[in-house]
C-alpha cells in the first residue's frame, strides 16, 4: 500500500523533489512488478518518473471524450453483427473468424441469451500519437493499468496538478459503473483474478482495498478462495461470509480449463445470481475487428448502426488492417486496400520477400492466445531480418485455424519531449520519445465516462511501444507541454 497522503506543491519545489515524492509515496513494484533487471534499487515503481503529467492539447482531450461514445456504439454494433452472422442475417464468414479456434464451449458462452446485451465494463483502447493525429492500434476490453494509473493520478493530483479524470475517477468510477449497471446502492463485487493475470493482483488489490476505505463492499481474491452455496458465490471477510453480487472477470477465455471455480462462476452468471463483467464473450476481445471496421463487404451495415460521422471516424483512427487468411485467393481478386508501393496482391506469400522499406507492417494474434495481449507476439517487418520476417508471416498462415492473426500498416509514434529523475546521476533529465495513449472509459448503464489517460512515453528507437524500465508512464493532463 501506498503511505500515507502527504502533499506537496509542485510550484513551489523543484523537480527533483517532485520525482522523490512521487517515488516514496509509491509501494515497492508500484503496484506492478515489471522487469526491475535494469532499475536503479532506489525506484519504487518499475519506469522513469516525471515531474509532471502528460500533456495533452485541448483538440487531444476532446477526440478522447468524443471517442468514447462512438466506442461504445461501435461495440454494440459489433456485438450485433456477430449475431446476425451466426443467424445468417450478415455474411457467415464474420462469425466464422470470430470463433476461429475457439473450444465450442467457448463459443457457446458468447452466444447465451443471457450475456446477449452485456457489454464490458471497462474500454480501453491504445492509442499512437502520431504526427498526423490519434492512431488506434488495438481495443481492450480486459485491461490492467487501472490501479497503478489511479494511483498516479491520485500522486499528480496531490502535487497540484489537475489531471484528466482527477485523482479519484479512476476509483470512484470503477465502482460507480458498477453500481449503474447492476442497479444496486451498495453491490458486493468481487474481483477475480487469475494466476495468467498475475501481474496485475497488486494494483487490484489495490483498487479493492481503496474502495474499502470508501466503505464499498470490494474484495480482490484469487478464484480458489471463492466460496459458494446453492444460491451463488461468497467471500469470506473475517468471520463472516458476504454474498457477491458481481464478479469483475480478470481471467482470460483461452485460460477457462486452468482456472479453479471457472465453471461455478460461469454457472451463476448463468443462473442470473451474479453479473459478470467483462462478459464471457470472446468473440468481442478479437484484433481482428479493426480489419472488419475497413472491409468493404460491411461498409453499408457500419453505416446503418453506426453513422456516417462515427465510423469516418474510426476509419480515420485506425490503420488499414487485415486478416491474414490462407485460403487461396482466385486470380482475378485481391486483398482489398493492401498496396505496397502501388502493387496489389491477392497471395500472402508475395509479402515475405518484400524490402525493409516495403515491409513497414505489424503481424499480431487477433486474440483467444496468452500471446495476444501484453505486446507478446507482435512482429514489425521492417525491424526484422527478411528470412524472419517470412517465417513469421508463414507461422501465423499455418496457425491460422487455432489462433488467427491480423497484419497492419505500420504507424511511426510523433518524437516527443518529457522530462525524468535519473537515480543514478541524481538529477531530471530531458528525454525524447514515442507515446502511447490509453483513456480509460468506464460504462455506467449506457454512458461511457473518460476516468482517466494513462501515457506510456517508450524512448524513440523502440518501435513495440509498451509499459517497460526506460519508459515514463504518467497520467494524461491538458495543458502546456513545455516545462514549467
Amino acid at each position: 500500500m501506498a503511505l500515507p497522503s502527504i502533499q506537496i506543491d509542485h510550484r513551489q519545489v523543484d523537480p527533483r523533489t517532485l520525482c522523490l515524492h512521487i517515488n516514496s509515496q509509491s509501494p515497492e513494484g508500484g503496484l506492478f512488478a515489471g522487469d526491475r533487471t535494469q532499475l536503479h534499487p532506489d525506484s519504487r515503481l518499475p519506469w522513469r518518473i516525471s515531474p509532471e503529467p502528460f500533456w495533452l492539447s485541448a483538440d487531444q482531450h476532446h477526440l478522447l471524450q468524443q471517442l468514447g461514445p462512438v466506442l461504445v456504439r461501435f461495440y454494440k454494433a459489433a456485438n450485433l453483427l456477430y449475431h446476425h452472422s451466426v443467424k445468417g442475417l450478415q455474411p457467415a464468414w464474420v462469425h466464422r473468424y470470430l470463433d476461429q479456434g475457439k473450444p465450442e464451449r467457448v463459443v457457446e458462452l458468447g452466444r447465451m441469451n443471457r450475456f446477449r446485451t452485456h457489454l464490458p465494463l471497462v474500454l480501453r483502447p491504445d492509442l499512437l500519437l502520431t504526427a498526423e493525429g490519434f492512431r488506434l492500434t488495438e481495443l481492450d476490453s480486459v485491461p490492467g493499468g487501472m490501479g497503478f494509473t489511479a494511483l498516479l493520478a491520485r500522486l499528480y493530483t496531490e502535487s497540484g496538478y489537475q489531471v484528466i479524470g482527477g485523482a479519484e475517477g479512476l476509483v470512484e468510477g470503477f465502482y460507480a459503473a458498477l453500481r449503474a449497471t447492476l442497479q444496486q446502492e451498495r453491490p458486493v463485487v468481487a474481483l477475480v483474478v487469475s494466476d495468467e493475470s498475475n501481474d496485475y493482483r497488486a494494483e487490484m488489490e489495490w483498487l479493492a482495498a481503496q474502495l474499502q476505505a470508501q466503505n464499498c463492499p470490494v474484495y480482490c481474491l484469487h478464484p480458489k478462495d471463492l466460496r459458494f452455496d446453492e444460491e451463488g458465490l461468497l467471500v469470506e471477510t473475517g468471520a463472516q461470509r458476504v454474498r457477491v453480487d458481481a464478479v469483475y472477470r480478470f481471467l482470460e477465455l483461452f485460460d477457462l480449463p486452468n482456472i479453479p471455480k471457472a465453471e461455478l462462476i460461469l454457472y451463476f452468471a448463468k443462473k442470473n445470481a451474479l453479473r459478470l463483467t467483462p462478459p464471457p464473450k470472446a468473440y468481442l476481445e478479437e484484433k481482428m475487428w479493426l480489419a472488419f471496421i475497413h472491409h468493404p463487404l460491411l461498409q453499408v451495415f457500419w453505416e446503418k448502426e453506426l453513422g456516417g460521422a462515427d465510423l469516418a471516424l474510426l476509419q480515420q483512427l485506425t490503420p488499414p488492417t487485415w486478416v491474414v487468411d490462407p485460403t487461396p485467393a482466385p486470380p482475378h481478386t485481391i486483398i482489398p486496400g493492401l498496396e505496397v508501393e502501388g502493387r496489389s496482391f491477392n497471395d500472402w506469400q508475395n509479402l515475405k520477400h518484400l524490402s525493409k522499406r516495403e515491409r513497414e507492417l505489424v503481424l499480431k494474434p487477433s486474440g483467444f492466445s496468452e500471446q495476444a495481449w501484453g505486446s507478446r507476439g507482435v512482429a514489425i517487418g521492417h525491424d526484422l531480418p527478411e528470412e524472419e520476417w517470412g517465417s513469421r508471416l508463414q507461422e501465423a498462415l499455418d496457425h491460422f485455424g487455432k489462433t488467427p492473426a491480423i497484419l497492419q500498416k505500420f504507424n511511426k509514434a510523433a518524437r516527443v519531449g518529457a522530462r525524468y529523475y535519473d537515480f543514478a546521476s541524481d538529477a531530471v533529465r530531458p528525454m525524447h520519445g514515442r507515446a502511447l495513449v490509453r483513456p480509460y472509459y468506464y460504462l455506467s448503464g449506457e454512458t461511457p465516462t473518460l476516468a482517466g489517460v494513462q501515457v506510456i512515453l517508450c524512448p524513440q528507437d523502440k518501435k513495440i511501444l509498451h509499459g517497460m524500465t526506460d519508459a515514463i508512464i504518467a497520467p494524461g493532463a491538458v495543458g502546456d507541454p513545455s516545462p514549467s
